[in-house]
């Protein structure tokens, strides 16, 4: 993928919710970031982005340079499964606009969850979109499960 003439620049970019990426599309963007859980098997990842409750996408020159996917019940419950921006289009507003968007279309849903890796960087964005990690929530005490 061809970065933007000067990565620093917000680069104009498309938004759309009513197209799902094809299968190419979504093994360059899940390729470039290394999700090797996912391009390794192209057909199972065509089909999670195709099964999922809503799809948000940005685009640069008609390709593909971001995703964020929930999985919803419609009432108490919206996961965000995936968010990816291309990195050089990273820290550019791109990935904090499709979460925008994904907690936009779940408003009105009881709880809204997710699970990303342990780094500073992810902490710090997640909770400046007003997330609580589940050891930092002081109304209720929680937990979170994961079994792979």
């Amino acid at each position: 993928m061809k970065p933007p003439t000067n990565p620093t620049d917000n680069p104009k970019t498309d938004f759309r919710d009513d197209v799902i990426p094809d299968r190419d599309q979504l093994m360059q963007l899940y390729g470039i970031l290394g999700w090797t859980a996912y391009t390794d098997h192209p057909e199972k990842l065509e089909k999670a982005v195709q099964s999922s409750s809503y799809v948000a996408t940005a685009w640069s020159d008609g390709k593909l340079i971001g995703l964020a996917r929930t999985l919803s019940d419609e009432t108490t419950i919206m996961y965000l499964q995936d968010i990816l921006v291309v990195p050089v289009y990273q820290r550019s507003g791109i990935g904090r606009k499709l979460l925008e968007m994904c907690l936009k279309r779940y408003e009105h849903v009881r709880q809204r969850v997710l699970l990303t890796d342990d780094r500073p960087q992810q902490k710090a964005f997640y909770e400046s979109l007003g997330f609580t990690n589940t050891k930092d929530f002081k109304q209720v005490k929680l937990n979170c499960f994961v079994r792979f």
